[in-house]
């Protein structure tokens, strides 16, 4: 896949739905009944973290028990995870930041990537390699909308993942913002309702979410 596709192939995912659950999961048990609740909700894109152990065994099984969910791979931060994320599957990878070598194997891989980022130095770095929609991240603690008009300026064909600190109190504002296809949000299953098994609960928060563009 050259990187036109892979391109298109992101962007096609990142528009089936105005939010990404952030997901980080401790118990890969949780992972199928909470993908079938967020698919029910209509939110069928799903970010996985690598920031656990359960990560990649949740996403796998996502992957081979829920057809209608489109598993991401997030907290990619090395090459391996990169090589890991595509070897299981995932539809795509995102980090919350960036290296040359991460971005640099994401290119010559087959795997779409959206990077992170939080300067115009990130930026050069992506726009020059061909990434054109990233991850802004940390979104409100980086300087919130007023970064992110800020950052837009100068690199007019870039768009916009923004995730950190956005909740259901300020996610509209985001989502009205010209240059965000979409917003992540760990909001939508918070660790407690997964822990619990409250999926009628993230179900209702995944139906709330698909209205808010």
């Amino acid at each position: 896949m050259n990187n036109l596709d892979k391109r298109a192939k992101l962007d096609a995912v990142f528009a089936l739905a105005p939010v990404i659950p952030v997901i980080t999961i401790e118990d890969a048990a949780d992972a199928v009944p909470l993908a079938r609740a967020l698919v029910a909700g209509g939110l069928r894109v799903i970010e996985i973290t690598l920031r656990t152990q359960a990560g990649l065994d949740a996403a796998r099984a996502i992957i081979n028990e829920v057809a209608d969910a489109v598993v991401g791979i997030g907290t990619v931060l090395t090459p391996a995870d990169y090589e890991r994320a595509a070897r299981l599957g995932a539809a795509f990878a995102i980090s919350p930041g960036l290296s040359i070598g991460l971005l640099d194997a994401a290119n010559a891989g087959e795997l779409p990537f959206a990077p992170g980022i939080q300067t115009a130095s990130d930026l050069i770095a992506c726009v020059t390699r061909g990434y054109e929609l990233v991850k802004f991240f940390p979104a409100v603690p980086a300087g919130g909308l007023a970064a992110l008009d800020a950052l837009a300026g100068p690199f007019p064909n870039v768009r916009f993942c923004p995730t950190g600190g956005i909740n259901a109190g300020n996610a509209a504002q985001w989502l009205a913002h010209k240059k965000v296809v979409a917003i992540g949000g760990s909001w939508i299953a918070p660790a407690a309702d997964i822990k619990a098994g409250a999926w009628a609960a993230i179900e209702q928060r995944a139906r709330e979410a698909t209205k808010l563009r």
